[in-house]
């Protein structure tokens, strides 16, 4: 299913497989030989989504631009199932695996592998051929890759990131945060009332 948003089509190349139940919204290409499977989401909300060409989004994986934070993937690399990437710049042949996470501000450099359930921070810059192991966290510019169980180390690090400054334009110490970012955020997703289904 495709969609307007922000009065911008989805621009898809003939040669890409858009399977009938995934979503396209948006400012969004779709290069040449891509796979979009069943139940992805790839959505613009206000900035640029870019997939290379031979690029495979698969089955329910999300990819989202937000208003500051355009997304780029490379050619030939694979967002696997139920991955979520918001808002970062993905090289050529990264492998994202099953369930991975990325957030806003990330640059995952050409190469890399970010395993099952790994997570990449905030502004956190992954050079050519970094391998995230499973599970584990990589935050931060320099990079750290750590275990899940060293919470208080990626806390620190991650704090230093300010997702909620970066990403929502918010003090973290904020006393009211949550009603705040929910507010705004939802001001923001509310542009999607006007958008429009396209005919496949």
């Amino acid at each position: 299913m495709r969609y307007t948003h922000l009065g911008v089509e989805p621009r898809i190349h003939p040669d890409a497989v858009i399977a009938p139940t995934a979503v396209i919204s948006g400012d969004v290409t779709v290069g040449a030989g891509c796979q979009v499977l069943h139940g992805a989401v790839i959505t613009s909300e206000g900035s640029r989504v870019v997939l290379g060409e031979n690029t495979i989004v698969m089955e329910n994986a999300l990819v989202r631009a937000s208003s500051t934070h355009a997304v780029h993937v490379g050619a030939h690399t694979l967002i696997g199932p139920m991955a979520s990437v918001a808002g970062a710049d993905i090289g050529d042949e990264v492998f994202l695996a099953t369930g991975t996470r990325v957030f806003n501000g990330a640059e995952i450099g050409d190469r890399s592998e970010v395993r099952i359930n790994a997570v990449v921070h905030v502004r956190t810059v992954l050079p050519v051929g970094t391998v995230v192991p499973i599970s584990w966290v990589a935050v931060g510019d320099p990079l750290l890759i750590l275990p899940p169980d060293r919470h208080e180390e990626i806390w620190a690090a991650q704090r230093e990131l300010d997702f909620p400054g970066y990403v929502f334009g918010l003090d973290r110490e904020t006393p009211d945060l949550m009603v705040q970012l929910t507010e705004r955020y939802g001001r923001s997703l509310a542009r999607h009332s006007a958008d429009r289904r396209l005919q496949d």
